[in-house]
């Protein structure tokens, strides 16, 4: 094992999306997560297509069930963290809330993930990524001059504003029980968290540099200097010239000069500024454009789709995805001493039953009465 995280114990009640991601980030950092969920304990350890399940064993368990219940009590006994993403009051009532663990651990950090808090009007409502950015005022912006937002995929809800604050969350409450400190529980929620994704959009409308009308900005592609512009060969680049000095390399490679062009920051010529820009992008193929441009402090880059992005050389060279077993990212960040790594590949639920509960101390005849008692399921 290696990775910054080494010696971290976490459960993972599991649940969807943003919880298993950051599970997944806190086990490619070292962390040794025990994954439990709905599955047969009595399978070969066998492969799962979800990506976001990496690095850790997936353990069968039946959380109604008594004995299920209490090998995760105990489990938590030895454990830094719990990590659950139901609605609020689930684990209440299943005998495994805050104070159930803390009963066991009251040093024990419970991370909590979920899109409207664990209180307020919302709490209970159902939700998904789309709901939480529109509730916290992040989906809003996003979208280009007189049409409606378009929704960034689920990245700024479930993986920006859930599960990084969780991991960010957990791993700062582990440092705070390790210095002495008690257990607490982490409440990250997907509206928290991609609102404050907004803090410099807000630092903008609050001096007047940001106006609340869409794709009329510096950043949402109202500026003729940070936009994607489409190719002779219908493909697209990007373009993030924003100070003077990149300004001045992108209108050079260009072909135009400075003086036959309005002042870079003159918003009433932004939109003609545009169509000529546009005009000019469209008599070359991305590819012409990223060699003019590749050795130039333009900010102009090709826009690569994931599986394009995953075979150029701008990641190869630095290895930031991975082919061995199925074609993915790797652990992100980096370390100089301590490098993350993917541990194991996706596993399919249950499948690592015996391994995994062996490795935190539960030996074959203790599983065996575990199974008897339906801790993993109907027997």
């Amino acid at each position: 094992m290696s990775g910054p995280l080494e010696g971290i114990q976490i459960v993972e009640l599991a649940g969807i999306g943003p919880g298993p991601y950051a599970c997944m980030l806190l086990a490619d950092m070292g962390a040794d997560v025990l994954r439990f969920e709905r599955g047969d304990a009595s399978s070969e350890p066998s492969l799962s297509w979800d990506l976001l399940n990496r690095s850790r064993h997936s353990v069968a368990i039946d959380l109604k069930n008594g004995a299920g219940r209490d090998l995760v009590l105990e489990l938590c006994e030895q454990a830094d963290a719990l990590i659950e993403g139901f609605r609020p009051g689930v684990t209440e009532r299943l005998g495994l809330g805050p104070d159930d663990v803390w009963r066991r651990n009251p040093r024990l950090v419970y991370g909590r993930m979920t899109g409207y808090g664990q209180n307020g009007p919302l709490s209970q409502r159902a939700g998904h990524d789309i709901n939480y950015i529109a509730v916290s005022g992040a989906l809003w912006p996003v979208g280009r001059a007189g049409e409606r937002p378009v929704p960034p995929l689920n990245l700024v809800g479930d993986f920006g504003g859930g599960s990084m604050f969780l991991a960010l969350g957990v791993v700062s409450a582990i440092i705070s029980a390790m210095k002495g400190g008690a257990g607490q529980v982490v409440d990250a929620a997907m509206v928290d968290g991609s609102a404050s994704l907004l803090t410099m959009t807000h630092a903008f409308l609050n001096t007047g540099l940001w106006r609340e009308e869409r794709g009329t900005n510096l950043l949402d592609t109202g500026a003729p200097f940070y936009e994607v512009y489409e190719t002779r060969d219908g493909k697209f680049v990007a373009v993030g010239a924003i100070e003077a000095k990149f300004y001045a390399e992108l209108i050079n490679g260009l072909g135009l000069s400075m003086e036959e062009l309005p002042a870079q920051m003159d918003r009433s010529q932004w939109v003609a500024t545009k169509e000529r820009f546009a005009g000019i992008f469209r008599t070359r193929t991305r590819d012409e454009w990223t060699s003019i441009f590749i050795d130039v402090d333009a900010c102009v880059t090709p826009v690569l789709s994931p599986r394009e992005a995953a075979h150029h050389p701008y990641n190869t060279e630095r290895g930031v995805f991975t082919s061995e077993g199925e074609l993915q990212p790797r652990p992100a960040p980096r370390f100089s001493r301590t490098p993350g790594e993917i541990r194991m590949p996706s596993r399919a639920p249950g499948s690592g039953t015996r391994e995994g509960l062996a490795s935190w101390g539960i030996d074959s005849e203790r599983q065996a009465a575990l199974k008897a008692q339906g801790a993993f399921g109907p027997v």
